[in-house]
């Protein structure tokens, strides 16, 4: 069995057979108005964690981390300027130590650039580096009213996808996680559902049918 790293959510690390392969690439899709960062907060608390942000300010991204209620750890956060994110995200994860978390979020921005092949280039570059430092990189994707025509591609390179969806039932919120890819282990067949709430964890609470 591959080397395992731990998410910091205990029940997907047991669903994944003991955490994310080392060396996977993750795409966490969902919408921009659910509580998907948890998942990243979390995330942080495992080990060394780049965050680099293409849309908020370092300064903002921050600030959420360290006022979250959920266990975070202290991540080094880099904002990706507007001109050439391609290439400044490629310079700063050329650099990414051992077994370390990558984030970049969202991964939107960059499967936006022209022309597709320099996306594909950038993919396969992140591919080779956090595979031969045995670290994990998580693309969050804002599954929303537009989505960017090279998410496919970026399906296609991901070794896990989590696809989070989120739907508002009378009330109260109901937040269920698929994980319809897993090329290091055995992709579970149910959808989790999950309370979204201080942090990350299972929903206990009956389904009404």
């Amino acid at each position: 069995m591959a080397s395992r790293l731990r998410t910091g959510i205990d029940v997907l690390d047991r669903k994944l057979g003991g955490g994310l392969p080392t060396g996977s690439i993750v795409l966490l899709s969902a919408p921009p108005a659910s509580q998907a960062e948890l998942f990243l907060y979390e995330l942080t608390a495992t080990r060394g964690t780049l965050w680099l942000s293409l849309n908020r300010s370092a300064e903002a991204v921050t600030d959420s981390i360290e006022n979250t209620p959920t266990e975070t750890g202290n991540p080094t956060v880099r904002h990706i300027p507007g001109e050439a994110p391609l290439d400044n995200t490629g310079k700063l994860v050329s650099a990414l130590p051992e077994t370390s978390n990558l984030i970049i979020d969202p991964i939107d921005v960059l499967e936006s650039q022209e022309p597709p092949s320099r996306f594909r280039s950038f993919m396969n570059d992140l591919q080779n580096h956090i595979f031969n430092t045995n670290s994990v990189a998580i693309l969050h994707a804002l599954n929303g009213r537009s989505i960017p025509p090279l998410r496919d591609t970026t399906e296609h390179f991901a070794d896990v996808v989590f696809h989070l969806e989120s739907d508002l039932t009378g009330d109260e919120i109901d937040n269920r996680l698929a994980i319809p890819k897993f090329r290091g282990g055995r992709s579970p067949t149910d959808t989790i559902k999950l309370n979204l709430g201080e942090e990350v964890a299972i929903d206990t609470s009956r389904d009404i049918a």
